[in-house]
């Protein structure tokens, strides 16, 4: 099965938190390897001083990769976080972030990817993840 943005946003109405459909990503696009959301600006994820919250940004990279996973093996299998390392770049602020997901490596067991997240309009990125998962089905 082909995973369709419109599957890719029904993966996170019906197999997330609350808390992480309250961050409002959309699915914008889902490759074979690779998918982008895009994580709309809100004060309620802004930090003191006005910048999008580091929380906000490492949840969106790590929701993102359950999509492009689950557009890599064909739709959802339930899978969790192994690992998760996020380096901050600079500051968005007023502005969506585009989150873009490239899978390195698809195992039966394992999943690697690497997260660039750029502030919409912008050439440089705000944060880069790299991320690990467990296949769990």
């Amino acid at each position: 099965m082909t995973v369709k943005p419109a599957d890719g946003d029904d993966i996170l109405r019906e197999n997330f938190a609350p808390w992480v459909r309250d961050l409002g990503l959309k699915v914008e696009d889902v490759g074979e390897r690779r998918a982008v959301l895009r994580l709309p600006w809100s004060e309620r994820l802004a930090r003191e001083g006005g910048g999008l919250s580091g929380q906000a940004l490492m949840a969106a990279a790590d929701t993102a990769t359950v999509i492009a996973v689950s557009g890599a093996r064909g739709g959802f299998v339930p899978m969790t976080t192994v690992q998760q390392n996020t380096t901050f770049q600079r500051p968005v602020a007023g502005r969506d972030v585009l989150v873009e997901v490239v899978i390195t490596k698809l195992g039966r067991t394992l999943a690697f990817a690497d997260v660039t997240m750029t502030a919409d309009g912008e050439d440089e990125p705000a944060a880069r993840a790299s991320t690990v998962y467990a296949i769990l089905g």
